[in-house]
């Protein structure tokens, strides 16, 4: 009686640790599915943090270019407006402005192949009312306005605007937008208005 008293003590013992034990492994189960859940999902946020701090950081580098850009344009502006430089004269003279100006535009062109800017559109304003030089002495020069919408980056443009100040015949800078392109702070959209000018045959700078 005993004996058959200790051997159900004992299986009843046995199934509970059988139960404790079959817990303890869904336990470990569950914690193992949990981890394995949760670690791609850290990693994912920690991802989306390391990007934002990324992107954070390329905001702020492209915003400090872009006033450095700004500050460079106006600095060369201002050291090439007291320098006296001579009028085109072009090859061929005619009665077609654009045609007469299109040989020194493309100087200007070959600038932006050598410094590697693209265009997105190019739209001529020949002889504009609103210009000094056609309203004063219209029978003297030949004026052409020119819009252009460029992509470059930013050394890229910085030294195109450095060579067009240098150029070597009277050019007028009208108007510089700049905008970064929204999906890459690196690469710069520009809005561009120059004047160029060409002296009419038999005309003088005087």
């Amino acid at each position: 009686m005993t004996e058959e008293k200790t051997v159900e003590k004992y299986s009843l013992y046995m199934n509970k640790f059988r139960v404790a034990l079959g817990i303890l492994f869904i336990a470990i189960a569950v914690f193992v599915f949990l981890i394995v859940k949760t670690i791609p999902e850290i990693k994912k946020i920690s991802d989306i943090q390391t990007q934002q701090t990324n992107q954070s950081r390329s905001l702020a580098d492209a915003e400090r270019r872009l006033s450095d850009l700004k500050n460079s344009v106006a600095k060369e502006e201002k050291e090439v407006s007291t320098i006296a430089k001579a009028f085109f004269r072009p090859v061929n003279f005619g009665s077609d402005t654009e045609a007469v100006i299109s040989e020194e535009f493309n100087e200007i062109l070959q600038l932006m192949r050598e410094n590697k800017i693209k265009t997105r559109s190019i739209k001529y304003d020949p002889d504009p009312q609103d210009d000094n030089f056609v309203k004063n002495v219209p029978d003297k020069y030949y004026v052409c306005k020119i819009s252009m919408e460029m992509v470059a980056n930013y050394s890229q443009f910085e030294n195109f605007i450095r060579d067009l100040f240098k150029h070597e015949h009277f050019l007028e800078i009208s108007t510089v937008e700049i905008t970064p392109y929204p999906k890459n702070k690196r690469i710069l959209l520009i809005s561009l208005q120059i004047k160029l000018y060409a002296q009419r045959e038999g005309a003088s700078e005087s």
